[in-house]
């Protein structure tokens, strides 16, 4: 707002506003102290004069000089009068902001808030730069009254644009302050128009999904989608991610339920199909007395895929294409029949990208161009890996080891990390330092893109199934050579060239059903220079167990707890006496121990021998409690993994049986590659034998320990260099297949 006045020279009030902008503050001034002298009724500038003095940092100057421009005038001209100061202060602090002068701008605003404490909109714009300065300490909502003028009655006068700018700005840098959350629980009273409404679910759904996984905190994120869940209660976006927060949070009961109602709510087929899914989810996941029903939801979630199978749909949106990826992860639980799991499968893979392909056709005609100028026989090769677990999580712990032993200068690797924001995580850090360049989105058309313009020659996905944007992504084909490791079995994915292996892990057989090419290793197909460990937090005697007695453990989550197996469990248990068992893993507490107790009761093992502990407080003491376990058992048809190694580390006896699919099998591999046997069993009978024998046969479990330990300096399940060199040669062997030459 530049002073206007009609009695003097335009050109003279131009200049003084003009050296106030250029930040001429003395000059400006003289000025207008010169102006203000021969026509002292022009009140106008005694607002500038001031605004120049208060920009020279003469607050009190400033202050004065304002209180002097009022002093003559009546209670309605002073008030008129604050009005005006008040715009011409509002309009230079906005002209400040547009040109990023936010401290300035937020000496404007605080003076605003001295003559009108009470203007919502100026304390709300005083917020916003704040946290544009990054000096937001979570305080400021509470110490400016933000939220109580917001509560008050009848509600103050407040445009909708300003209050949720400062929402999605405050949730962004503090969601977890208590603050953040009862602003956004006032906000609720000031939306009255649906596009508000939407505004407002949507800038909380992210901001609730970042702070119940990446930030830890599940309970503060169910509690923005609970807001979210006051305007509308039947909007099945929320349902769908407050359902899979109730999992996170223990709460399985709640989240079976509210996926229920989603299922109810939900109309197109892959829609209910992805209920479906939750529903299932929880009631595997919680494992114990739920599992007869979870069998019951299994079968019609299977009918429910082959239908969406049946269908081959081409009108599948994006959102829905990303729940589709994933919706059948749980068959390999239930059953260990892999032809006709990897058939549908693969059916699922095909449909979500070949509607991705729809949505993305000009991404993916570019990524499927000619890329002859890549096809370069002795180059050094680029290898991009794509994952959301290069943190303190199994992939994380059992890929660094490859990372670190890679050879530079034969190979450049970066890394695409995916919703990766840990709170201190210092392996996560590691990873950050080991790469040639590292890319953090959760956008899938920005790491994609990133991929193609960097040229990477082979793309290792380390979470096929776990994560619906890596999928996507995936499907794309950003890279010529697309590899899928480590993070589950294969995805099925067509755009996927080679699934890592082993001979042991998957039998020739298994070539006939996996629609990509099954890449073995020729020893294992992951190795690992062994684990941190910590100080034991657990003693025998602090379970009330004798020393004598013979201890077996089960550590595994919820799900991967097959009643059959869990009877089989039991059984060895009763056939050896003073034995105990030790059952840790993540389920509900209840269901678990309903389920333990019901099938001991069964079998006729008292249930006194059972004890269920709690977590551990990190993964270096978990692995140094295993030593109070004598003999670990497996589960089946779904094996350990990253616990099967930890246990061998540690040397202590496994008990695993084999099955035929990938999950079957883990155990397997990784105990032949150990040089162990002992322990193996293709039966369930041998599963109860080689359990009963082990906790018998105390010197076999000392020399099942003894070799376990002389493998640390021979087996290539303990040399990740070597496990590197392999890896590799794979790659160079893909990359020479690629471009037409011989191997």
């Amino acid at each position: 707002m530049i002073p206007t006045l009609a009695t003097h020279t335009p050109d003279k009030l131009q200049q003084a506003y003009q050296y106030l902008i250029q930040c001429s503050y003395e000059q400006a001034v003289c000025l207008y102290e010169q102006i203000i002298q021969a026509e002292p009724e022009n009140k106008s500038c005694y607002c500038y004069l001031g605004l120049a003095l208060l920009l020279q940092g003469k607050v009190a100057e400033a202050q004065t000089t304002w209180l002097i421009a009022m002093m003559e005038d009546d209670e309605t001209q002073a008030a008129d009068w604050t009005q005006e100061l008040t715009e011409v202060l509002i309009g230079e602090s906005v002209r400040r902001e547009a040109i990023e002068e936010y401290s300035n701008a937020e000496i404007i605003r605080q003076q605003i808030k001295e003559f009108s404490p009470t203007n919502i909109s100026n304390l709300l714009h005083l917020v916003q730069l704040i946290i544009q300065q990054e000096k937001y300490i979570s305080d400021e909502l509470i110490e400016l009254e933000i939220i109580t003028l917001l509560q008050s009655e009848p509600p103050v006068e407040v445009e909708w644009e300003i209050l949720s700018a400062v929402l999605q700005a405050v949730l962004d840098v503090a969601p977890l302050h208590p603050s953040s959350l009862s602003l956004a629980e006032v906000c609720l009273r000031y939306i009255h128009e649906q596009y508000q409404a939407d505004n407002f679910i949507n800038i909380l759904v992210p901001i609730a999904i970042n702070t119940a996984y990446s930030l830890k905190q599940a309970d503060i994120g169910a509690s923005y989608l609970k807001l979210g869940l006051k305007i509308d209660g039947e909007n099945r976006e929320l349902l769908f991610y407050i359902t899979g927060i109730y999992y996170v949070l223990g709460k399985y009961q709640t989240g079976i339920e509210t996926a229920k109602l989603v299922y109810s709510l939900s109309e197109e087929l892959p829609d209910i199909v992805f209920a479906s899914s939750l529903i299932l989810k929880g009631l595997v996941s919680s494992g114990g007395s739920n599992w007869q029903a979870a069998c019951v939801a299994w079968e019609q979630h299977e009918s429910l895929l082959k239908a969406l199978v049946s269908e081959r749909s081409l009108s599948i949106t994006p959102l829905q294409v990303s729940r589709i990826f994933n919706i059948n992860y749980f068959t390999p639980y239930f059953q260990d029949n892999p032809r006709e799991y990897r058939i549908l499968r693969n059916q699922l893979a095909e449909i979500c990208q070949n509607n991705l392909a729809i949505t993305y056709q000009t991404e993916v005609a570019k990524y499927q161009a000619d890329r002859s100028q890549q096809k370069i026989a002795n180059k050094k090769l680029k290898i991009g890996y794509l994952s959301h677990c290069l943190r303190s999580h199994s992939v994380g712990w059992l890929t660094r080891w490859l990372i670190k032993y890679h050879d530079r200068e034969r190979f450049d690797i970066n890394a695409y990390l995916i919703s990766c924001e840990p709170t201190f995580d210092p392996l996560h850090d590691w990873y950050l330092t080991q790469f040639d360049h590292v890319y953090k989105s959760e956008n899938l058309k920005q790491v994609t893109e990133q991929i193609y313009q960097d040229e990477i020659d082979i793309l290792v996905d380390l979470d096929s199934i776990t994560l619906d944007l890596t999928c996507g992504i995936i499907a794309l084909k950003p890279a010529p050579i697309q590899v899928t490791w480590l993070g589950w079995d294969a995805s099925g994915i067509p755009a996927i060239d080679y699934f890592i292996a082993d001979p042991y892990v998957l039998p020739e057989s298994a070539d006939e059903y996996y629609r990509e090419k099954i890449w073995r290793l020729p020893q294992t197909y992951i190795a690992v220079d062994g684990f941190e460990v910590g100080v034991p937090t657990l003693r025998r005697d602090d379970l009330n167990i004798p020393t004598d007695a013979v201890v077996y453990f089960s550590g595994q989550r919820g799900f991967k707890r097959h009643p059959d197996t869990a009877r089989l469990q039991m059984n060895i248990l009763k056939e050896v006496p003073n034995s105990y068992f030790l059952i840790k893993g993540d389920a509900d507490e209840e269901y678990i121990k309903s389920f333990f107790y019901e099938l001991a009761t069964e079998v006729g093992v008292e249930i006194e021998r059972l004890r269920f502990l709690p977590g551990a407080p990190s993964e270096a003491a978990h692995r140094a409690n295993l030593g109070i376990a004598d003999v670990v058992l497996d589960t089946y048809p779904y094996n350990g993994a990253t616990t099967t190694l930890e246990t061998l580390w540690m040397g202590i006896p496994l008990v695993t049986r084999v099955g035929e699919q990938f999950a079957a099998r883990n155990s397997y591999t990784m105990m032949i590659n150990a040089g162990i046997t002992e322990g193996i069993a293709w039966t369930d009978a041998e599963y109860v034998e080689w359990g009963v024998r082990l906790g018998n046969d105390e010197n076999l479990r000392q020399q099942i320990a003894r070799k376990l330990k002389a493998s640390r300096r021979t087996s290539p399940l303990w040399n990740g260099k070597q496990f590197a060199r392999e890896m590799e040669k794979a790659y160079e062997q893909m990359w020479q297949k690629y471009i037409g030459t011989s191997t």
